[in-house]
């Protein structure tokens, strides 16, 4: 519980499910509190079950259903987080938003649009600086604060129907990148998961997922996928006080699926 007395938040963009809710988990065990943003239309018994997880461990849980994304909410949303906050900071921003076009480019109709690539890049990607930027301006970051995303193997390999997330995620990297680079007078942080094949809700939109779970399997030293704890795993390592030195970088999460 090495953050209990620290009054530090993690703000969560897209913690109901997956890599987000997992993550939540693991900060509420070391005593961070969480301030989840999510938009949730169905599970609401399983997501609601899930909180009371988080609150089991004794720390500050606040939850706003809400599209993250949507710039005409977030301003709103922004000033919500801050009487929440109070006093205290933001140490560890997470960004696991997953909002996308998942068509095909070429082939019978409905195929990629121009708008759904930039719907996409939008909403998994320039949301990350849209958030960074809103609680830099409004000071909210702790003064040692941590940015964190996730990315996958589709930045740089192609898979069908995924064409307008594998630009997100390229571009979601370079964002984080120059956060990195230009944020780091003022003590942020910032590095990007990429995270193994894991067993979420967003990779079961993706046509096909079953032939990436084969190949993940068949790659991987240790024969097992990538679970979402993993990914937790890390954040919270990053988030620690002896992580400070890391930042810029895209970090494989995947225990060694990337080596062949």
């Amino acid at each position: 519980m090495e953050f209990q007395k620290s009054n530090y938040w993690a703000l969560i963009l897209g913690g109901s499910t997956g890599l987000g809710l997992a993550t939540a988990k693991k900060l509420a065990r070391h005593g961070m509190n969480i301030i989840i943003v999510h938009q949730d239309d169905e599970n609401q018994s399983e997501i609601q079950e899930a909180f009371a997880d988080i609150r089991a461990h004794k720390v500050k849980l606040r939850t706003f259903d809400i599209d993250a994304t949507e710039k005409r909410f977030q301003q709103k949303l922004i000033q919500e987080i801050i009487r929440v906050l109070g006093q205290d900071k933001i140490r560890t921003l997470v960004h696991s938003i997953s909002k996308a076009q998942l068509k095909p480019l070429s082939g019978e109709e409905p195929t990629l649009q121009k708008d759904d690539f930039l719907m996409t890049i939008d909403a998994m990607a320039v949301s990350l600086y849209d958030w960074v930027k809103l609680c830099y301006n409004h000071k909210i970051f702790a003064k040692d604060a941590r940015i964190i995303s996730f990315t996958s193997e589709g930045n740089q390999k192609a898979w069908a129907n995924y064409a307008a997330v594998s630009a997100a995620k390229v571009a979601l990297e370079a964002i984080t990148r120059s956060i990195a680079l230009e944020f780091a007078p003022y003590g942020i942080r910032a590095n990007c998961i990429q995270a193994g094949v894991t067993v979420t809700r967003s990779l079961q939109m993706i046509p096909g997922n079953e032939t990436l779970r084969v190949h993940a399997l068949k790659h991987n030293p240790f024969k097992r996928l990538t679970v979402p704890d993993d990914v937790a795993n890390v954040v919270y390592l990053l988030s620690k006080d002896e992580a400070c030195w890391i930042t810029g970088s895209i970090i494989p999460v995947n225990g060694g699926e990337h080596l062949k």
